[in-house]
Formats: C-alpha cells, structure tokens, sequence
C-alpha cells in the first residue's frame, strides 16, 4: 500500500484547450489552470501545454521537489484525453484529427520522462464520467451513462461502479456510432457518424448553413435564441432532435439509472434543454437525462480520481 497521498494533478486534453487542477481526497480543488491547446501545432506542442499547466500548478503550491512520494507535494498525475487509451499503456491508440499527430502518444512514459511523475492515462469522456460519478450528478448510483458534446462528441458507461472500456478500448464510443447511414463524412473515416450532428462543431455548421451567418461560437446561437430569433430557435430544434435520437438508442441499449450530458455545448444548456426534454419526451425516453453537474471540469476531476485510484493500489 502506497503512503498516505494528500494531492495529485488531474488535467484534460482536448482539442480546444488544456484543463489541469490540483485535487486532494476529498475532491476539493486548491488551484486550476486553463490553457489553450492550439492543436493544429501538433503532438510535441499540445505536450508543451501539459508540462506548462503542471508546472504552472506546482509553483502555485510551492512544490519544487518533482517528489512522487507522500507529503505535501504532487503524489501522481491523471491525464485525461481525447481518442482511445489503452488504460494498462497510457498509449493513445486511435486519434482523429482534432488532435493531429496524437496517436501513438505514450502518456504514463512521456510523464514519466518529462514530469518525474507517477501517472495513468484513459479517454475523456471516460475520466468525466468517473468526475461525475464521484462529485457531480451520478453520486450514489451503480448504473450510468455519460455523453460529452464539444469539439466532438465522446461517451462513456459504468455498470456496478465500473468503467466498461470495452476490448479495443471504444467502449461508449458513441460518437462515432452511425446516426444517419450514408450521411456526412467523418474524420474517422465512417460516413454518418453521431458526432458530425451533435458535437458543438456540428451545431456551428448547421447554424451557419441554415442561417448564412459566420458565428465564432454556440454561444452567439444560444444568445440569439435566448432573445427568441426564430432561425436559432429552429437551429437548436433540429440539433436537439437528433441528440434526442442518440440518447433514446443508448437508453434502450443499456437501461442506465441515468445518462448525463456533459461537455461545452451541454454547459450553455438553459435554452436548448426544454427543447431536448421536448423531443425525448416524443419519443418515449424513459431514462433520466440530466445535465453534468461538474461543466467542462468533470474531465480533469475524474482524471484525479484515477491518480488517486492509481496511488491506492
């Protein structure tokens, strides 16, 4: 058994931007940083962001030592990530281009190597589902489900308290299940795939194609609909009505207690939430579906979750 841990790092790489937070036992965060990632650069500059936002943590606390033992410095870091993780690894063994020349990437040895920290590594949506699970909207419940929209979408499940990642490591990879045969082109290389309809880059195509305009975020759609725009509205509609499909066939597939939406787009829910609840309800969804609890930070919370889980075993 491993000394008593006080800390450890939890950090989120995505293809917007890098999330890291020192976490102690009991979930409380001392101190976070959000960087971003600028992922068009490539592996060996998203790494540079990683090493930035630790260190960046460590002389916020004080911890110049790199110690990975006990005491008051950082005992392990859990590295959440965009694509397939081969837990036992840390390798990245599928990544899309969101995240361009990142398959490959060892992250326990890179950690190893660059941080002189003890680490373990696993998919985002998984670590976030793990967050919630521990500190958010899935609290005492043994059977759920997460669905993560934001630059894609990423998905994950617990069945009696455990992470299923499945043979390949594609467990709950429902974004990249077929939600229109034969529809749009993927960057995976499938043709339909959920997350070209439901990732907030989706949302943003269907706003511009429908409406012409150029918008730089779902935030300025979200504001327009808030101010009762019926082109948005009509955006958000469609949007949540093909998400509505997505969580009905996850719902009859693995009968979870509840399935929670995370992620960016989830995050700025207050409009297009009765919308979803409105379609779901269509279709006769009897599966709870609530809203992330923990917003864009359940990915760096249930990376902690690991690191502890890590340093107990």
């Amino acid at each position: 058994m491993a000394d008593a841990v006080n800390r450890v790092i939890g950090i989120d790489i995505g293809g917007t931007s890098v999330k890291a937070a020192v976490v102690e036992q009991d979930g409380s965060v001392l101190d976070e940083i959000r960087l971003d990632t600028d992922a068009s650069r490539g592996r060996d500059w998203v790494l540079s962001r990683v090493s930035e936002a630790v260190e960046g943590l460590k002389r916020s606390l004080g911890d110049t030592s790199n110690s990975i033992s006990g005491g008051i410095g950082i005992d392990a870091l859990g590295i959440a990530t965009a694509g397939r993780v081969n837990v036992e690894s840390g390798e990245v063994v599928y990544a899309t281009d969101n995240l361009p020349g990142w398959q490959g990437t060892h992250l326990i040895t890179w950690a190893r190597e660059n941080l002189a920290l003890r680490a373990v590594a696993d998919n985002d949506a998984n670590a976030a589902l793990l967050g919630e699970a521990w500190q958010g909207a899935g609290r005492g419940k043994q059977r759920l489900v997460m669905l993560t929209l934001g630059t894609g979408v990423g998905g994950a499940y617990i069945e009696d308290g455990l992470l299923c990642r499945g043979a390949h490591w594609s467990g709950g990879d429902w974004g990249h299940s077929i939600l229109f045969p034969r529809g749009l082109p993927c960057n995976c290389g499938k043709k339909g795939c959920a997350e070209q309809y439901v990732s907030g880059s989706a949302l943003l195509r269907r706003a511009r194609e429908y409406t012409g305009k150029q918008y730089r975020s779902g935030i300025e759609i979200m504001k327009e609909a808030a101010h009762g725009h019926p082109e948005a509205l009509q955006v958000l509609d469609d949007y949540t009505a093909d998400l509505a499909v997505l969580l009905a066939n996850i719902s009859v597939t693995l009968d979870p207690e509840a399935i929670i939406v995370g992620g960016g787009v989830a995050d700025a829910g207050e409009v297009w939430w009765p919308l979803l609840e409105k379609h779901l309800q269509e279709l006769g969804v009897g599966t709870k579906v609530n809203r992330a609890l923990l917003g864009n930070r359940a990915g760096m919370i249930g990376a902690a979750r690991l690191a502890f889980e890590l340093t107990d075993s």
